[in-house]
């Protein structure tokens, strides 16, 4: 294994890379009718008793005002086709909802349209997480996309395609946490 001999903010940020994980896009309704959208890979589940997931917010992000205001959000888990919404999303202070199909979920928040799985929630908690808010969430309702596409991954800095679709069966229970 190689090793790193100092951290840096790059090289940080290079190991976090090494963790594939897939894309979401977190909406809410902000200030009046103003909708927010922001792209993330930072969706984790926290817990079933509750049904809760977390999500972080730079804290220099023009949204995070009206994030913290929000009555409710939405987790949009994004399908492999839907890589170009991920990138309208990940730009600050653009016109991302030109062209977006939704609907309306949880307290006015947008559910895009075609994404693999949406989760509607409350605010929960927040905590410090240094440069980041974390947002504990409460899942109030949940559906899944029908049929079996492909989903959006995040690997490495890049968006990956996943080359070996096989199934395998893990070995249960498996010594992880859900």
């Amino acid at each position: 294994m190689e090793q790193l001999t100092s951290m840096t903010d790059v090289t940080f940020r290079r190991s976090l890379g090494e963790f594939a994980t897939g894309v979401a896009v977190i909406t809410a309704q902000g200030p009046g009718e103003d909708l927010i959208g922001m792209t993330m890979s930072s969706f984790n589940s926290v817990s079933v008793d509750p049904p809760l997931v977390l999500f972080s917010v730079d804290r220099k992000a023009h949204s995070l005002p009206a994030m913290l205001a929000a009555k409710g959000f939405a987790v949009n888990v994004l399908a492999r086709e839907q890589e170009n919404i991920s990138n309208r999303f990940a730009r600050a202070l653009s016109d991302k909802w030109a062209e977006i199909k939704r609907t309306v979920g949880h307290a006015e928040a947008p559910l895009i349209t075609g994404a693999l799985a949406h989760f509607e929630c409350e605010p929960y908690a927040n905590y410090d997480g240094g440069d980041h808010v974390i947002f504990v969430v409460r899942v109030l309702r949940h559906a899944v996309r029908a049929g079996n596409p492909a989903p959006l991954i995040f690997f490495r800095g890049r968006y990956r395609d996943i080359v070996d679709e096989s199934e395998r069966e893990p070995s249960w229970p498996l010594p992880m946490h859900y």
